[in-house]
């Protein structure tokens, strides 16, 4: 809950100032992404995911990997309104929830961190992979279907020991196996390593490959015209995005490991501050599911003729329409 208060007498009317300050700041920007980023994000997530479902057949392995992205975009988005209306965003708060309300958020986040992070950074792989290897359908769409599906396996896996410590961390210490495990900062640490050291390093890897076999010309790169050529900038310019959009909540995350435990952030003086940051950070992350599809409708050249045709075949449900007779025409002839 965000509540200005003085913790001691050394408490200035300058921090009790800052600290109103800072709420009515976060309040308001929690509003506006209420009001406009969360439509956004909702309606173009649910587009992403319905256009290529509607399209099975033209789907790429890359339009897979967004379509995993887009689902857990729209568990984020689930999850943002009944945060961002309560106590810990916003003064006018539209309500309060317990601990376990809270600790259910918090699965949800992490399991849709975890999703995203590690679909962006399997799609940099795939991505070399389809470049260096063409012909080998490695990285075919039947192939990255079952990989989403493990990564959400793995994501909820993962999750589950940075859950002991959250909710240990919430129950009573009459619980002697609980009571030894009453570290938040570890289950931090847990997701700061697996949710972001260990995918920043397999794209960075990932990047390297792909720089050297554009610089280097080979025989089959005419085979790798199979993909797209935007995917390589929708590739780019999505893994940065993303990277950018959670690494101020990671970082809140290690600072939280490494000073939270001796105490040094319960200072009066700077636990509003650390609060803020943490807050915009988490509103940061959140916006990773409406920029996410919204760079994916307007840099794939794809996605506007699977909803044209998405739209057609909706107006057409109900009786045949000119292009599906002359399509079928083409067929017997």
């Amino acid at each position: 809950m965000w509540i200005c208060m003085r913790y001691n007498e050394t408490d200035t009317v300058v921090d009790f100032q800052l600290c109103h300050d800072l709420g009515l700041i976060l309040s308001v920007l929690s509003l506006i992404y209420l009001l406009v980023c969360f439509p956004l994000g909702v309606c173009y997530n649910v587009l992403l995911v319905v256009v290529n479902l509607s399209n099975k057949v033209s789907m790429t392995m890359p339009d897979v990997y967004f379509v995993n992205m887009a689902i857990a975009g729209l568990v984020l988005n689930l999850v943002a309104p009944v945060e961002l209306l309560g106590s810990t965003f916003t003064r006018w708060h539209a309500w309060e929830y317990n601990d376990e309300v809270h600790i259910t958020l918090l699965i949800l986040f992490n399991v849709s961190s975890l999703v995203i992070m590690y679909s962006t950074t399997l799609l940099s792989l795939d991505y070399y992979i389809e470049r260096a290897l063409p012909r080998t359908y490695m990285s075919s769409v039947y192939n990255t279907k079952h990989v989403c599906g493990f990564i959400w396996g793995g994501a909820v896996l993962t999750s589950f020991s940075s859950l002991l410590f959250y909710v240990c961390n919430h129950i009573s210490t009459k619980m002697v196996e609980c009571s030894k495990m009453q570290n938040k900062e570890a289950a931090d640490a847990i997701m700061m390593f697996i949710g972001y050291a260990v995918p920043a390093v397999a794209v960075l890897y990932a990047f390297v490959l792909i720089l050297r076999i554009r610089k280097e010309s080979t025989p089959l790169d005419q085979d790798s015209a199979r993909l797209d050529p935007s995917i390589h900038r929708l590739l780019l310019a999505s893994v940065c995005v993303q990277f950018v959009l959670w690494t101020p909540y990671y970082m809140t995350l290690l600072v939280h490991t490494i000073a939270g435990a001796p105490g040094y952030i319960n200072n009066g003086h700077y636990l509003p501050t650390y609060n803020f940051v943490r807050c915009v950070s988490k509103l940061l992350a959140f916006s990773s599911s409406f920029t996410m599809p919204l760079m994916y409708r307007q840099m794939n050249k794809n996605f506007s003729g699977k909803l044209q045709r998405l739209l057609r075949r909706l107006h057409c449900r109900d009786r045949s329409c000119p292009h599906e007779r002359s399509a079928v025409q083409q067929v017997v002839t």
